[in-house]
């Protein structure tokens, strides 16, 4: 009887959260004493653009979200607005994400860019300053997600999110990408010829990231950098000793900036390279157990080489 009545009582909070979907920030302040720190004797829990299957991504409130939820890390991808200030936001245009064509003063910015050696038309957010990205909400990517939230929440800063890390009342890692550095560098322009991944950099080291995989001092603040740009990892590693991540992309895309297919970045010879600059790879699921005609194919030996040659694995999902 005791038990029948737990299961009721289980399965009744869970319809009622399910209904409600109660937003449950942390508190701004931590409580006295140490936080927990993370667990590194475990695959780690990456929230890829927060808890983005219940509200919109890489959100404040979708990040708070995967914190209570028990992420361990935190992931986003990190662009600039036309004035330099770093943003999280996945792509680099607007229209998938936010309500940018119901803006009527912002009609004739709509431009046609070449990415990564493809003519791209839309809003970029290379054209807005923040202010203006602010003056934006965010909306679901997916038909099929939860649309409820659609419209409540704006874009954030790199320096918010990294704030709403370390408002956790736990050690909550970040999992920051250094996002299509290329385009980016060809049309923001800062101060003392910095770049791009400087700034980057230089918001992680203003917040006291810093440490190599595994230190004291990174277990204090872990934070991982990624990129599919391997020449912004190599130029980030003179910058700084935080652990970084060589994001590798689905098999018919080249890297954007040295132009080289999946087959040369996946090479023995290429592992051997870049394992001096990074301490792992973040292959696209696909290539490590592909797809075809929605039966899972074996596994290649992508992980298996990577491990052969020292290097960690973080599978990211490609989307």
């Amino acid at each position: 009887m005791g038990s029948a009545c737990l299961i009721l009582f289980a399965l009744s909070c869970l319809i009622v959260g399910s209904a409600a979907r109660p937003f449950y920030p942390p508190p701004s302040e931590v409580a006295e004493g140490e936080r927990r720190p993370l667990q590194t004797s475990r695959p780690y829990n990456i929230a890829h653009r927060g808890s983005n299957g219940e509200l919109p991504e890489e959100t404040a409130a979708a990040y708070m979200r995967a914190i209570k939820e028990g992420a361990d890390f935190i992931e986003t991808d990190i662009l600039s607005s036309k004035d330099g200030v770093l943003i999280c936001f996945h792509d680099v245009t607007l229209d998938n994400t936010t309500d940018v064509a119901q803006h009527k003063e912002f009609a004739n910015r709509n431009r046609t860019y070449v990415v990564q050696g493809n003519n791209t038309t839309g809003f970029f957010t290379v054209d807005f300053t923040l202010k203006e990205l602010k003056s934006l909400r965010v909306r679901q990517r997916y038909p099929f997600r939860d649309q409820q939230y659609n419209g409540k929440f704006q874009i954030i800063t790199f320096e918010e999110y990294i704030t709403i890390a370390l408002d956790a009342t736990r050690v909550v890692g970040i999992y920051p990408e250094i996002k299509y550095p290329v385009f980016i560098n060809e049309r923001v322009k800062w101060q003392n010829g910095k770049k791009f991944e400087d700034v980057f950099v230089e918001t992680l080291k203003k917040y006291g990231y810093k440490g190599s995989y595994l230190s004291d001092e990174w277990k204090k603040q872990p934070a991982f950098i990624q990129s599919f740009a391997p020449t912004s990892l190599v130029y980030a590693s003179n910058l700084t000793d935080l652990p970084k991540i060589f994001l590798i992309d689905d098999i018919t895309v080249p890297t954007e900036d040295t132009n080289q297919s999946y087959w040369e970045i996946t090479s023995d010879g290429y592992f051997d390279f870049i394992k001096n600059y990074v301490v792992g790879i973040g292959p696209g699921k696909d290539t490590v157990v592909p797809v075809v005609n929605n039966y899972l194919q074996p596994r290649t030996d992508l992980i298996a080489r990577a491990h052969a040659h020292d290097l960690e694995k973080f599978p990211k999902p490609i989307s």
